[in-house]
């Protein structure tokens, strides 16, 4: 008699040999997760998602319906990926030309969120809790805090960890509305001084 695992996989879902899941994660109907992926505990992968060799995300991800992670994709605590997010590995694609080896990580930092059907352009890393708001390009790092959008994205202000937008006074502090947090904006970067 065998343990039962300690995830639930829908029993259409594929999950090669090799990959390891994390306990209490939830992977959804046909969704693929290939060999030497990894994921944290408490993870939800949605329907049709795929995940690639080398892929690993931390602890509590959130991968909505239709995102494809290829290989080079590394995602911290507490990352949030919203439905249809792309995801590349190579810069100059193309089919006769080899370039498994000219794979460039992503790297997305704790806390950080990307709206449906955005598009996030290898070799970049996200800091945290980063906001990019839905339908964006990213093709460049992303400061922590910093609500990004458009296409390219661009900064468009701060962000809370709790996801609000943050106003600075004259002296350079703001406080989240809903946790009460408190952040401080100095030389163009945020950092959060108060912790719940």
């Amino acid at each position: 008699m065998t343990d039962a695992p300690a995830y639930y996989a829908h029993p259409t879902a594929v999950l090669d040999e090799g990959c390891r899941i994390g306990d209490g994660c939830r992977i959804w109907h046909f969704a693929h997760l290939m060999p030497g992926c990894e994921l944290g505990e408490k993870c939800s992968i949605g329907q049709n998602v795929m995940i690639a060799d080398g892929v690993k995300l931390g602890r509590n991800v959130k991968v909505q319906n239709n995102v494809s992670l290829y290989t080079g994709v590394e995602c911290a605590d507490d990352v949030f990926l919203g439905p249809s997010v792309v995801f590349t590995n190579v810069r100059n694609p193309r089919s006769a030309v080899v370039r498994r080896d000219q794979y460039q990580p992503t790297v997305l930092e704790k806390g950080v969120s990307i709206g449906a059907n955005s598009t996030i352009v290898c070799g970049v890393r996200l800091g945290e809790y980063a906001f990019v708001g839905a339908g964006s390009v990213v093709t460049k790092d992303v400061q922590p805090y910093a609500l990004v959008y458009g296409n390219p994205a661009r900064q468009h202000g701060w962000i809370s960890a709790f996801g609000h937008r943050l106003q600075f006074d004259p002296a350079g502090y703001a406080t989240c509305p809903e946790s009460g947090e408190q952040y401080l904006l100095t030389n163009h970067q945020v950092s959060r001084i108060s912790i719940r």
